[in-house]
């Protein structure tokens, strides 16, 4: 990747992980795909705000370029204004169907001319702050294991108000870290009640980070699963995957990523970016 970034920002997560990850892992090929659509409803345009005197998108992609186990990067644009920003810095793109019904379903399409690939790490595009070492932990989860055809991540829950927020996911995992259910409910619920559950030294609430990397034929095949009714209900594409039977896997993240959904993330996102200018 052809791309000048800085050192990493102070927002890059600390990890811990209920299954050490073995620095003698064999390493596959894989790829990221951003896919980027120029409409959102409560924040118009946003990828293409740039008061840092960047896109934000370009804030994206180069945060995503700092990961190591990736090889290429590429963003998925939906429309040509999306695509001459990338190529206006440097970046790859490939232009994706604008009809595409979700940002999976761009990844798929990216994914289907990507040979040799074996996996796709789905990076949205409004997460300038993403840590490069959250995607390499997505990667390496399913490079040490061959059964699972997914990974994603989750952070500690710590506040009550989130826990019971409905957007705010929930996941819940086994000691392999298996995902075994995906809520906007608080999972697992706490019968009697106490405070001391959200200052545990072992967390026992995670919050879902929208980072997912997939097998490359499991994501073509994704689309072709039936839709669930559970999926429908709590509107979670994830449980889909669950529901068929799929092996979806979840590493830990101290931190929680930082997407950028109003003026008023958007403003404070700039106001970061100053200050580390300024600092």
């Amino acid at each position: 990747m052809d791309v000048q970034v800085p050192a990493a920002t102070r927002f890059a997560p600390h990890f811990r992980s209920p299954m050490a990850l073995s620095t003698a892992t064999a390493q596959v090929t894989s790829t990221i795909v951003i896919p980027a659509r120029l409409a959102s409803t409560r924040l118009p345009r946003k990828l293409l705000l740039a008061e840092t005197g960047k896109t934000l998108l370009q804030h994206t992609y180069e945060a995503a370029a700092r990961a190591t186990r990736p090889c290429d990067l590429v963003v998925a644009a939906d429309c040509d204004e999306i695509a001459a920003a990338v190529r206006s810095f440097g970046g790859q793109v490939e232009m994706t169907s604008p009809e595409c019904a979700s940002g999976t379903d761009r990844v798929a399409e990216v994914a289907r001319t990507l040979q040799g690939v074996e996996i796709i790490v789905n990076v949205q595009g409004d997460e300038p702050e993403i840590s490069a070492a959250a995607i390499d932990l997505a990667v390496e989860l399913l490079e040490q294991n061959p059964a699972a055809v997914m990974s994603t991540l989750a952070t500690p829950i710590r506040c009550r108000e989130k826990l019971h927020d409905p957007a705010c996911v929930k996941v819940i995992f086994d000691e392999h870290q298996r995902a075994i259910y995906f809520s906007r409910a608080p999972i697992p619920f706490a019968r009697n009640w106490d405070d001391s559950l959200l200052t545990a030294k072992e967390p026992h609430f995670f919050q879902h980070i929208g980072l997912y990397a997939y097998r490359r034929e499991f994501l073509l095949r994704l689309s072709e699963l039936p839709r669930v009714a559970i999926e429908r209900i709590e509107n979670l594409e994830q449980l889909r995957v669950l529901h068929h039977g799929q092996t979806l896997l979840v590493g830990v993240i101290e931190e929680p990523t930082i997407g950028i959904d109003t003026p008023e993330d958007y403003r404070a996102f700039v106001e970061r970016v100053r200050g580390q200018a300024g600092g």
